[in-house]
């Protein structure tokens, strides 16, 4: 199979505007996540959060580099996705062969209650193609909402249509937000975390929610004037259907996407020389992912969550957590886990409790999610 390379990308979250922003926050171990006013009826909860005014400031600043057909209201999210996506196209050819594919897991889900009258509609294909509309893609843009792993699946979706000549590059964005409506939903079952999550710890007590934009350029051949190149070397998504919420306890469906990840990328356990994983810090999920992991012989590879920096994103998580393992690789630096500090899982992990600096070539990521999903995707780099 021809390789697909990963071009430039970009990312905004509660730590910063840019990528530079996000991931020097990051390295400077800094969290976004805070305690919260009550969002409608859910009282005070710990989550990380994009401020409104300071986003719609940075947007403002950042329609110069639109040019608009016709005037234009957006919401929150739409603006997240826009100012993500303006570096990746603003120096783009947008060919009939360039494929533009949205991630999100709630959209505009806001506009339901019909007090938002930003003139957008909560139907996912709506919002993919106002942004196709805006950027000029001139094909019909697509959709993956496929729980937790939407983001992760995005690029595994974008590396099989070009594989398969059905495009030769695409443009993949997400982003979802902090919402009653979402917050309502883990609430019930109890996933919340009273505090800022700690993923794999003894005394982790469930999750944060997050808000994020990330962006990424994918394409065939090799990307201009990038001495370090990055390409997906293999991936898989296996759907165990164990539950519509509840991860396999046997950890089947991530063992199985791991497994398929490795042998099309041709390479042992052994090779890997990190994982960035999903790590939500809840019980199920944290156990379930120590299992799989020793299954497929990779529980003493350098393994870190990146939710206790900036929540769980829900549909950008794997493009946001990509992103920043991208950067990991590019500047061979090992990002420590936030919040760990005691094993918490059944089956000992590698967990990472500081910044490392070492030599790095491949990294496996992976995404779990409701009903079962499951993704892996391991990315390796190349020196040109």
């Amino acid at each position: 199979m021809r390789k697909v390379y990963i071009g430039p990308y970009n990312c905004i979250s509660p730590l910063g505007y840019t990528l530079e922003d996000t991931w020097n926050a990051v390295v400077e171990g800094k969290s976004g996540i805070t305690l919260q006013e009550p969002i409608g009826e859910i009282p005070n909860t710990y989550a990380a959060i994009i401020a409104r005014d300071e986003l719609d400031s940075y947007f403002t600043a950042q329609l110069q580099d639109i040019k608009l057909s016709a005037p234009f209201s957006f919401t929150k999210l739409e603006k997240l996705m826009i100012s993500a996506l303006l570096p990746i196209v603003r120096n783009l050819d947008i060919t009939t062969e360039t494929e533009l594919i949205i991630s999100t897991t709630k959209g505009n889900i806001a506009q339901c209650d019909g007090k938002d009258k930003d003139g957008a509609a909560a139907s996912l294909p709506a919002l993919a193609q106002r942004i196709a509309d805006l950027f000029g893609f001139k094909r019909n843009p697509i959709v993956i909402s496929n729980a937790c792993v939407s983001g992760l699946q995005a690029i595994s979706t974008a590396k099989r249509l070009i594989q398969i000549d059905y495009c030769k590059d695409a443009v993949i964005v997400a982003a979802d937000l902090v919402s009653e409506f979402v917050l309502s939903g883990f609430r019930s079952f109890q996933a919340l975390s009273d505090g800022i999550c700690r993923p794999y710890d003894e005394d982790r007590k469930g999750l944060n929610l997050g808000e994020a934009a990330a962006a990424l350029y994918i394409s065939n051949q090799p990307i201009p004037g990038q001495k370090q190149q990055f390409y997906i070397a293999g991936e898989a998504s296996i759907n165990d259907a164990n539950h519509i919420s509840g991860p396999s306890r046997t950890g089947e469906g991530l063992k199985c996407s791991i497994e398929r990840a490795l042998a099309e990328a041709a390479i042992l356990p052994e090779a890997v020389d990190f994982i960035c994983a999903h790590g939500t810090a809840t019980v199920y999920n944290d156990e379930m992912e120590a299992i799989a992991l020793h299954r497929t012989k990779l529980a003493d590879k350098p393994i870190n969550s990146l939710k206790g920096y900036f929540g769980h994103t829900l549909g950008t998580a794997g493009l946001i957590e990509t992103i920043l393992s991208l950067e990991s690789l590019r500047n061979n630096i090992l990002l420590p886990c936030l919040g760990y500090q005691k094993q918490g899982t059944s089956l000992p992990l590698a967990v990472i409790t500081e910044k490392i600096h070492k030599p790095l070539s491949h990294c496996l990521k992976t995404a779990s999610g409701f009903a079962g999903t499951n993704t892996a995707i391991l990315f390796e780099k190349e020196i040109l």
